[in-house]
This record gives structure tokens, sequence and C-alpha cells, in this order.
């Protein structure tokens, strides 16, 4: 097993893996060996082969990258889900240490984040491969959020869509409650042009200080929420790998789009 990644409270680690590359018959059968059998089955449930790749990509991924952190083989983590859908470890050794996941995937790329002892969400979307369900926005955003939508030039509008879908999807990931929030009940604002702040219904039972919020571009098609609980004084800080599973990680650098106060 690879030496252990030190995972500090005052970090949040982000892993890149643009599944489309990451190739070879080799390669993914030894994915395939990692997997559980409740794993192997669901992957043959998706009937195109490259949502296949990306599902056995996805856990192969999760199951490498927590075993750098905690003494765990790869093929002995354990998951379970809460009523929400959201995903959880259930070995003793991560949960006595604090490690908490979360994940999202879009047309080409996986992004997962790791962090310790405090709530987080990602969310990824495909810019160029997905069209802005502005629809969407009118029907389930706040009604500030569509005002200044609307406002915004037709050339910039499916840009700032993502730009709130992503942040609205990492915020109720991390809350751990998917769409039992209502999108229309919080709602993001951009004081300038790099940063992000959030305003949250009293109904919801939250408050914003309890948030950092963070978005960036990579691959100039990808563009990439988190949300982090802020723990104490100091706001967490973000480290980027890119990584091909049992092959290959780096460290990368990405420069931030928006980010909270």
């Amino acid at each position: 097993m690879d030496r252990l990644i030190p995972l500090v409270p005052s970090e949040i680690h982000v892993w890149l893996a643009y599944y489309d590359e990451i190739t070879g018959d080799s390669l993914h059968c030894a994915y395939r060996e990692l997997l559980n059998a409740a794993e192997r089955e669901q992957e043959q449930k998706f009937y195109f082969e490259r949502d296949q790749r990306r599902y056995l990509i996805t856990r192969a991924l999760v199951r490498t990258v927590l075993s750098r952190y905690v003494a765990v083989p790869p093929k002995e983590w354990i998951f379970c889900t809460n009523a929400y859908g959201r995903p959880d470890i259930v070995n003793n050794q991560a949960k006595n240490a604090g490690v908490t996941f979360n994940i999202s995937h879009t047309n080409g790329l996986i992004v997962l984040g790791v962090t310790s002892r405090r709530a987080l969400g990602v969310d990824v979307e495909n810019i160029r491969a997905r069209e802005a369900l502005i629809d969407i926005a009118n029907r389930h955003f706040a009604s500030q959020e569509v005002a200044a939508l609307t406002a915004v030039p037709p050339n910039e509008q499916q840009y700032r869509f993502f730009e709130y879908w992503t942040f609205k999807e990492a915020y109720i990931k991390a809350r751990g409650m998917g769409l039992s929030l209502p999108l229309d009940k919080f709602r993001f604002h951009y004081p300038d042009d790099h940063k992000v702040e959030i305003s949250i219904h009293p109904e919801l039972a939250d408050n914003s200080a309890r948030w950092q919020f963070w978005q960036f571009l990579t691959a100039s098609e990808y563009l990439v929420a988190i949300c982090a609980e802020r723990v104490g004084l100091q706001s967490p800080s973000l480290v980027l790998r890119e990584a091909v599973p049992m092959r290959s990680e780096k460290k990368c650098v990405l420069e931030f789009t928006r980010i909270s106060i």
C-alpha cells in the first residue's frame, strides 16, 4: 500500500479523474477486482459502454483514494447511503479518523472531495456538453437569481446558469439532504466578478456563515463547485490532485473563478 497522505482538518483534498483518458483492458480489469458483487452488478446495468467505464472508474477512484488516507485496502471499503441517498463510509477506521467524502461526475470528468470532520459537497458540470436549462431556473431558482440570470447578455446565460447550478448542488450535497431542500429557499449572489455569497431562508435552519465556497474551471469546459463547512476560525484550504487510479497521481494548481468572502 502507498504511503498514507496526511489529512489535516484545515485542508480539503479534491481529486480529478478524466475518465475518457483512462483506458486499457488490463487496468479496467484491475479496477473491477476492487469492486464488491453489488458494484459489479451495477456496472453491467448501464447500457452504454462509456457509462459502464465511468461507473467502474468512479468506484475504483473512491476506493483507491480513500486508501491513501486510511490503512484500509481498497477492496475492503464498505459504504452505505443515508435516507436522501448520500453515500457514507461504514468502516470504523475511517469513521474514527473523521474522514468524509463526496463525489460528482459529468461528461468526461469525475471529481472526488475528501476532508476530515466537516461536511462537504462537490459538483461538476461539463458546460460545453450540457445545455443550460433556463426553464428550470425560472421554475425553481430564487427570484433574485432568476432576475440576475435574465439580466446578463444571452451569450453569457449558459455559463451563469451553471455557476448557480453547481453552487446549489454543492450546497445541498453538503447538507446531505438532496433535493428535499427547495432550490428557491437559498440563493447565491456575486458582489464582484470573483466573489460569491449565499443567503439562506430561515426555514432551512442554517447559517450562511457556516459555509465556505469555491468554484473553478478545469480543461476550459468543466465547472467545479465546492461547499465545505467552516470549523473553527480558520477557513479550509483546497489541495487539488489529478489521478489515474492505481497508476499515477499529481498535484495541480488551478485558479479559482469564484470564492466566498
